[in-house]
């Protein structure tokens, strides 16, 4: 089965039933989360640099960690291709802690007679996501004084892979990569 439109999930919930317990499998209420595509949390080299530019949520949404990993594929490779690989140094903050569950449904013919429709809806884990809230950091980028447009333009390819409404902060003067928060 094909992945399901963002729009599906996208609506942040409470998450009930989603404990996980690694030492005794009977108080989980789910029996595997499935793995993230998320790896990377920080590239490029750490050290001083003139601005640090900061891509921040708009709005509350969860976002999957496809749609996570996409936007820092993007925003990295079009800053490793401008700047090189020690010309930069990139962060993403939000990290995919929840679990997304499907209730998959059969449709065409015969359909009714092996499934219980909504009557059982727990669903079963399909992904993870990261729920961000209203002017929740998403990732952070440091550059050069001279290359703030470099920036900018790496994290408008990023925001299109998001599902989320994004804006840019941009921070002025010597920032330290190296204490990053």
């Amino acid at each position: 089965m094909g992945l399901r439109p963002a729009k599906s999930v996208r609506a942040p919930t409470n998450p009930p039933y989603t404990r996980v317990s690694n030492r005794v499998m009977k108080k989980s209420f789910i029996r595997g989360v499935p793995g993230s595509k998320m790896h990377t949390f920080q590239t490029g080299k750490r050290g001083l640099f003139g601005y640090k530019v900061t891509l921040v949520a708009t709005k509350k949404m969860v976002l999957r960690h496809n749609q996570l990993e996409a936007a820092r594929v993007a925003a990295n490779g079009h800053c490793t291709l401008k700047l090189g690989l020690e010309g930069y140094f990139m962060k993403v903050y939000v990290y995919p802690h929840q679990v997304i569950r499907e209730n998959a449904l059969a449709t065409g013919a015969g359909a009714d007679r092996f499934q219980s429709g909504m009557s059982r809806a727990f669903g079963k884990p399909t992904s993870t996501g990261a729920v961000v809230k209203n002017e929740t950091k998403i990732m952070a980028l440091w550059v050069p004084a001279d290359k703030l447009d470099v920036a900018k333009e790496a994290f408008r390819r990023a925001a299109i892979r998001l599902s989320v409404k994004t804006k840019l902060v941009v921070e002025k003067g010597a920032m330290d990569s190296r204490k990053a928060d």
